[in-house]
């Protein structure tokens, strides 16, 4: 009988994950104890000494850049409103994570013209087509100066290993106020199971890891995160920096 392959689970090393799904060559593993979805721990592990199986260059920006338009003007904007709405503090300063082109800086100046100074995005792959905001910045979070209010971070986690991922929640958590929110718009588990299986995308797209709200709050912990689910989305949830007292 045919015994799945199994490994000890990148993501919370407690736990298992057994062979999920072989996508494009490369196998994915989902872990029996925090739930998530992973490439092989070896691609893994090449990623985070460098060797990227999608390298964020021209290529990738040349077929990225319309559905950054698209989602920009559109859905991400009602995910900014969610957060403004769900923050706890005045927010004076937002920092859209990953940004991209920037095309979300521009989205908001343009149905918020008074507030353009209080959006920030920052990237660490910019493309070369990208928004001339004056608040967009190249590099990574650690460069930014000053903290912030709330902010975003949409289709960015899912290409992150284990390791990065802290990395990035350790430079945000350097940036960010007492009880900042933000909000994650990353595809979970129970989305790619039962919603879009191809959402892992090695290749093309370079989605190699589902994070669970189980995961989630292990590393954000580690940080100063407590991790907060949206009702009825499988698809987004908020991160809140050292909350003073827990949410209803």
């Amino acid at each position: 009988m045919f015994e799945p392959r199994r490994v000890e689970c990148p993501v919370c090393r407690s736990a298992t994950a057994e062979l999920w799904r072989v996508v494009e060559g490369f196998d994915y593993f989902r872990c029996a104890g925090c739930e998530s979805i992973a490439i092989d721990p070896r691609v893994l592990s090449d990623v985070d000494d460098g060797r990227f199986i999608q390298a964020y260059r021209e290529n990738y920006w040349r077929d990225e850049l319309s559905a950054a338009k698209e989602r920009s003007y559109g859905p991400a904007l009602a995910r900014v409103a969610e957060v403004l709405l769900y923050a706890r503090r005045p927010v004076r300063r937002f920092l859209d994570v990953g940004a991209g082109p920037g095309y979300l800086l521009d989205a908001l100046s343009c149905y918020l013209p008074a507030s353009k100074d209080l959006f920030h995005g920052v990237e660490l792959f910019p493309p070369k087509a990208h928004t001339s905001h004056p608040n967009y910045h190249a590099g990574p979070v650690a460069s930014l100066s000053g903290t912030f209010d709330a902010g975003s971070c949409i289709e960015v986690v899912e290409h992150l290993t284990p390791t990065m991922l802290g990395h990035l929640l350790g430079q945000l958590a350097e940036h960010s106020a007492p009880q900042a929110l933000f909000i994650v718009n990353s595809g979970l588990p129970e989305y790619v199971l039962h919603e879009d299986p191809g959402y892992m995308d090695p290749l093309r797209r370079g989605h190699i890891v589902s994070y669970s709200i189980a995961a989630m709050r292990m590393i954000g912990a580690e940080h100063g995160f407590s991790v907060l689910p949206l009702r009825g989305k499988s698809w987004a949830y908020l991160l809140e920096y050292h909350s003073e007292s827990p949410r209803d």
